[in-house]
């Protein structure tokens, strides 16, 4: 059984923690990455969530992403699982920094094609919640909620935010295209 999904308030440190790991990246991969972005709660401002840093890197195609996986492997990068349901989306890798009984830095890698639906995506919602905080907070309640409902469900709860970060992202594309 897994452990219970955990919603933490936001934490200061968690944008150096990617900046940190985005340069550590970048030495190993930044000659097939065309872009990394910080995805996810942890790269909104004020936003809580489940405390993993989610990283975001472009590739042009599956290939490239390919031949990241023995480098970023390297970096402790491990449970590479492949993403055969979203054409654009090749693999979430995850690292998992041990300190006593816990890990206390936690990453998941996403390889993405760059400039793909999935990648835009995941921009746009990121960048809707950083310029509506009211929304961002909407949904941190959201999150919260439905970790209390889902427990170890961990499917669950992700299926369950689902609808939220659909309309979201369709309300920031039907802004985006009035102006």
């Amino acid at each position: 059984m897994s452990r219970p999904v955990r919603i933490a308030d936001h934490c200061s440190k968690w944008m150096r923690l990617y900046e940190e790991e985005k340069h550590r990246i970048l030495e190993v991969i930044g000659q097939k990455a065309v872009a990394i972005e910080h995805i996810g709660s942890t790269a909104v401002p004020g936003l809580g969530g489940k405390p993993i840093i989610d990283i975001m890197a472009g590739v042009h195609q599956c290939t490239h992403a390919d031949e990241c996986i023995s480098l970023l492997q390297g970096l402790g990068y491990g449970n590479v699982t492949p993403e055969p349901d979203e054409p654009d989306w090749y693999y979430c890798l995850s690292k998992a920094y041990q300190g006593g009984a816990r890990p206390l830095k936690n990453y998941h890698l996403h390889l993405v094609k760059f400039k793909s639906d999935h990648w835009k995506k995941h921009l746009v919602f990121r960048d809707y919640l950083r310029a509506h905080p009211e929304v961002a907070k909407e949904y941190f309640e959201l999150k919260k909620a439905l970790a209390d409902k889902y427990g170890s469900d961990r499917e669950g709860y992700t299926e369950a935010k689902t609808s939220f970060i659909k309309s979201v992202v369709l309300k920031a594309r039907t802004d985006r295209c009035q102006c």
